[in-house]
Parts: structure tokens; sequence; C-alpha cells
């Protein structure tokens, strides 16, 4: 049975394929007590135990090497573009926690992959949202790397997307796909924070301007000011056909504090804490309580990794781990609480992992990010 909370967003969004999951019977629905904080070493430990299942290192590239992730235990292929993504950017969140060499390795490796699997220039990819994704993480690994090769993909393939994904049609925004069918949140705003970084990287004021103009279309079509909400997608005639996700409202979270401290209005800072607040109540399986599942297709799995990333990033920045903290805290630890005999923790944060089932990489990539990211202010 799907959520109530995901029906309407299964009808239009983001979801590029059916990938139906049991949801799954709980052996506990009790949360894990709110005074244990998991350790650090967990975390890295947990990052481990997942790349002991996937990471695949596969060949030299140049002088170095490359790697991918397996889209599942049974190896059966490499992760598909975004959620291989996503998982760099899971080992980019590691080394910004704890940089060693290892980790910066495995970033370069794993950036390799990508380049060697999809090329340089990723305008055969009809999903703008994708491109975005790689895009973000590319800056992402730039961060680290300082890489010029790094910084080209990302600013190359951010300026296709615009290209060829804004215009005007329903007040901006950037389409989610080449067919100009809908307007998502799941690429405006990721498209908002990597134009951002963009800018830093740059100092180019054109990429600072193209984040506030996208920033600007996402508060006013899909911010709800009085809840916090953000809702998914928007059809041609500006019908909203997806409510609030996880991944959508971390990256409208994240958005809005990329921008706080550039612009004093709107007041940012406010709308991510409206967004925070929103997760925090009507995204959890109670207030204040252990995340919701969203399991239903694949690309929503993994939604609680980029949740994860973003908010403990505004939380960090803008000070308000007193606030935020404890209720992150529970997540982290429950996820942790529920890991399988490998150490491998699923999407389904009340049941313990199932031992025997050929799981997907990106569905177990959340427990591992919240654990992680939780070190962003701990």
């Amino acid at each position: 049975m799907i959520l109530p909370a995901l029906l309407l967003s299964l009808l239009a969004g983001c979801q590029k394929e059916d990938f139906h999951d049991t949801l799954g019977t709980g052996l506990s629905s009790t949360p894990a007590s709110s005074s244990a904080v998991v350790a650090k070493s967990e975390a890295l430990l947990a990052l481990s135990s997942y790349d002991n299942k996937y990471y695949n290192q596969y060949g030299t590239y140049g002088p170095s090497f490359k790697a991918n992730y397996w889209f599942d235990i049974a190896k059966t292929k490499r992760m598909d573009f975004w959620t291989q993504a996503e998982a760099i950017e899971t080992v980019i969140d590691a080394y910004n926690v704890n940089p060693t060499t290892e980790y910066k390795n495995k970033i370069q490796y794993l950036y390799n992959g990508m380049r060697d699997a999809h090329g340089l220039l990723w305008s055969s990819n009809e999903f703008n949202d994708d491109v975005i994704w790689g895009s973000l993480m590319c800056i992402r690994a730039y961060e680290i790397w300082n890489d010029g090769g790094m910084l080209d993909m990302a600013r190359q393939n951010f300026d296709l997307v615009w290209a060829r994904g804004w215009d005007t049609t329903l007040g901006g925004g950037l389409w989610w796909k080449t067919d100009k069918l809908s307007k998502n949140t799941c690429v405006n705003a990721p498209a908002a924070i990597c134009a951002m970084r963009l800018y830093k990287a740059t100092g180019n004021t054109a990429y600072r301007d193209k984040a506030k103009l996208i920033m600007d279309w996402l508060v006013s079509r899909m911010y709800v000011a009085s809840t916090g909400e953000v809702k998914g997608a928007m059809n041609q005639a500006g019908q909203i056909t997806e409510g609030a996700l996880l991944y959508t409202q971390g990256t409208f979270i994240g958005a809005a504090n990329e921008l706080r401290p550039y612009y004093t209005s709107p007041d940012y800072r406010t709308m991510g804490l409206k967004a925070m607040d929103y997760a925090r109540t009507s995204l959890s399986k109670s207030p204040g309580g252990i995340l919701q599942d969203e399991d239903a297709v694949l690309d929503i799995q993994g939604g609680k990794s980029i949740f994860a990333r973003w908010a403990c990033i505004f939380v960090k920045e803008t000070g308000t781990a007193a606030t935020y903290g404890p209720w992150l805290d529970l997540n982290a630890t429950q996820a942790w609480s529920i890991r399988n005999s490998n150490g491998i923790m699923w999407n389904l944060w009340s049941t313990r992992t199932s031992d025997t089932e050929n799981l997907n990489s990106w569905r177990t990539n959340g427990g591992v990010s919240m654990m992680l990211n939780l070190y962003r202010f701990r």
C-alpha cells in the first residue's frame, strides 16, 4: 500500500521508473531514545559498510583510477546517472566531516567513473534534474580538489540546463524535462544551490543572479508561506501535481541557506526555518519524530539522504542546533538501530533491515547520509 502522503506525488513528478518494493512490516515502531547520539566513528563505519557492498574500483583513468557504485548487492549494473551522483555526494559529505586522503581519493575515482560512463557534456539526457544533480556533485567535488575539469563539468552542464530549461512560461522556472510538460522543485532547488556554488567558485555574478531568479520563482509558485511546505511539481496549466517530499523539501532548505548570506529581502533564513519546521512536523511519522517512509518508486527511496545533507548544513550555518539537533540526532540513531548484520540500513527506519533482500544502493543511502551529516554541527 502506498503511503497517502505520496499518492499525489506518484501521479506526476520526478519519478523516472516504477520500482515497487515492499514497505515492510514493523519489528518495532518505537523510535530510538532521543538522548542517544550516534558516534562519529559509527557514522564512518556506516559508510564503510555501505562501500563494502556497493563500491567498485574497476580500472585506471589516466594517471588515476575510476570507480562506481553498483545498483544493488548482486552487482547487476552500476547505479543510474542521478543516484550515482548522489552517492558520490555522500562520500563528499564524509570528507567534509572527516577529511582523509581515502575519502578525497574516492571522490576523484568516482568522478572519473562518471566521466567514463557518461562523458563530459550530458546533453543526451532528457532529464534536466539529472544533469543538475550531476553538476552539483561536480562543483562540490571541485571545492575539495580544486580541479579545473570538475569545475568545467559543473559549469558547462549547468549552462546546458539553463539554456534549454529556463523560460518565462508559468512566470519562470526550469522545466523538468526537455519535453517541457512540467516545472519541478527537483530541478529548480538543486539548480539554485549549484548556481550559488558556481558563483562562489568563479566570481561570475551571472550565476548568483540565476540562483535568485530560480529561488524567486520557487517561492512564488511552490513555497507555502503559511506552513513552510514546498510543493514538488506544476504542469503546463499551472496546476500543482506533486506534494512535498523529503528530497525536494531538503533542497529548498539548501537553496534558502545558499542565498541567505547575500540577500536581506526576502528573508531566506525565515523561509528555511519554516521549511525545516514543516519537515519536522508534517514529513515525519509524528511531530518531531522519525522521517516518513518514502518507498513506492526508486527515485524517492533515497530522499532521506538528500534531506539530511541540506538540513544539517542549514542547521550548522544558521546556528540552530539547539532547535533541530535533537530531532536530527533521533533520526540518525534510529537509522543505525535498524541496520542489518552487514551494517546496511534501508529507508524504512522503524523496521530492521532485511538480511536476505537484494537491496539497492539508493534505498540504503539515507541512513549513511543522516549519520555523517549530523557531524556538520555536532
